[in-house]
């Protein structure tokens, strides 16, 4: 663990200098230049720019990597989980369970299926889907359970699994945030009947660019996911099925390989940092840090805390040059997008009142020790400011 050790800055100019951007994606690509420059060459040389070898030889290393018999590049991580969904016959009058607390796109694959989105609320201490809640959603109709490995943290997949073997459900892990988390020693990516990945550029593997996978222990389903992203064919012009072009491009898989050798000790310094800002965190009032069930490893995509003053918050780290980002401000089932559906602002409340109070802290593996060290000077001032003020308030 890395300590912070005397975190006090010297002087308020001191401070002023520090800049803490919430993500860095240049810094990833200085340290990779000659390897991924390299990889580029290969490429172009090859003259193989889609489902070539690259794409090939990433699917295989991706799939051992996870713990899984096969993985299916494809577009995006959106796509990656309507095409799972696809395969299994997934769509109008079927449901699908998801988490009410989550990123859109979890729903809108449920949705692109034609299949209806039930939300179930996530354990208030984990973020995450809570199991105890899942089968009081469940229905006739019925088809597959969508957890999602939210901000990096494994969900509790072995009583999701439970249910899903006893009333016969699949399940679909939504890892587009989890690469190399683990559950119980175990790989997320290979805990379910299905995963999904999203490789976008910001995740803990990122392309350079929209990218995704499906990983799977099912062969037949492997097959179908090959048959669904080119078109619904095996063989140029012989279609077998009204398919999708959803195809993981080939300079992406290439740059994802050599990203992929260094996922494990880029997500190793993720945890240090985190461990970093939650020893000293912990000494703050009023803050709800993250927490790491026994069992697991998470993987800290995002450093998520929670206040009751959120927003004066956010801006008072603005204003000494922290980035902060919310994931996420607005619940599903509070969007535009799912109007129809009727839903009360309050159906889910342990939703809306994470939307409320959630905010992202600077993470990536390039931060250094300083900037961790003027994020938690600044919120410790911030969190001394308004204790003073309260008081302040309460004297008069």
């Amino acid at each position: 663990m890395i300590t912070t050790g005397n975190t006090q800055p010297t002087s308020w100019q001191w401070r002023q200098r520090v800049k803490v951007p919430f993500i860095d994606l240049i810094s990833p690509y200085r340290d990779l230049k000659t390897e991924l420059d390299e990889a580029y060459f290969r490429f172009m040389e090859s003259a193989r720019y889609v489902l070539g070898r690259e794409v090939e030889a990433f699917e295989k290393d991706y799939a051992d990597y996870c713990g899984s018999a096969h993985c299916i590049g494809v577009a995006n991580g959106l796509e990656a989980m309507h095409l799972v969904l696809r395969a299994w016959a997934i769509g109008p009058n079927d449901e699908v369970i998801v988490p009410s607390n989550t990123y859109i796109a979890t729903w809108l694959a449920v949705s692109s299926a034609g299949a209806t989105p039930v939300p179930v609320e996530p354990d208030s201490c984990t973020y995450n889907i809570d199991p105890n809640r899942i089968e009081a959603a469940l229905t006739p109709r019925t088809k597959a359970i969508l957890p999602v490995h939210l901000y990096g943290q494994p969900a509790d997949m072995d009583p999701i699994m439970e249910i899903a073997d006893r009333r016969g459900l699949r399940v679909l892990e939504d890892a587009a945030q989890a690469q190399g988390a683990r559950y119980h020693g175990r790989r997320i990516g290979g805990l379910g009947h299905a995963a999904g990945h999203s490789f976008y550029p910001t995740k803990n593997l990122g392309a350079l660019g929209d990218a995704g996978a499906v990983t799977t222990d099912d062969s037949e389903l492997a097959e179908r996911i090959r048959i669904l992203r080119n078109y619904g064919s095996k063989t140029r012009y012989y279609n077998e099925v009204r398919g999708f072009n959803s195809r993981l491009d080939e300079i992406q898989a290439t740059f994802l390989r050599v990203k992929l050798r260094r996922l494990d000790a880029w997500n190793e310094k993720r945890r240090q940092w985190a461990a970093c800002y939650s020893e000293w965190l912990s000494m703050v009032p009023d803050l709800v840090l993250p927490k790491e069930p026994k069992g697991t490893e998470a993987v800290f995509h995002l450093f998520v805390i929670r206040h009751s003053h959120r927003d004066e918050l956010a801006a008072s780290l603005k204003n000494a040059g922290v980035g902060t980002l919310i994931h996420y401000p607005v619940p599903p089932h509070m969007s535009d997008a799912y109007q129809d559906f009727g839903w009360r602002q309050d159906a889910f409340p342990v939703a809306r009142s994470l939307a409320d109070s959630v905010l992202s802290l600077p993470m990536h593996p390039y931060l250094e020790l300083s900037q961790i060290k003027h994020v938690l000077n600044c919120i410790k001032n911030y969190s001394s400011a308004s204790k003073k003020w309260s008081k302040q308030q309460k004297s008069n």
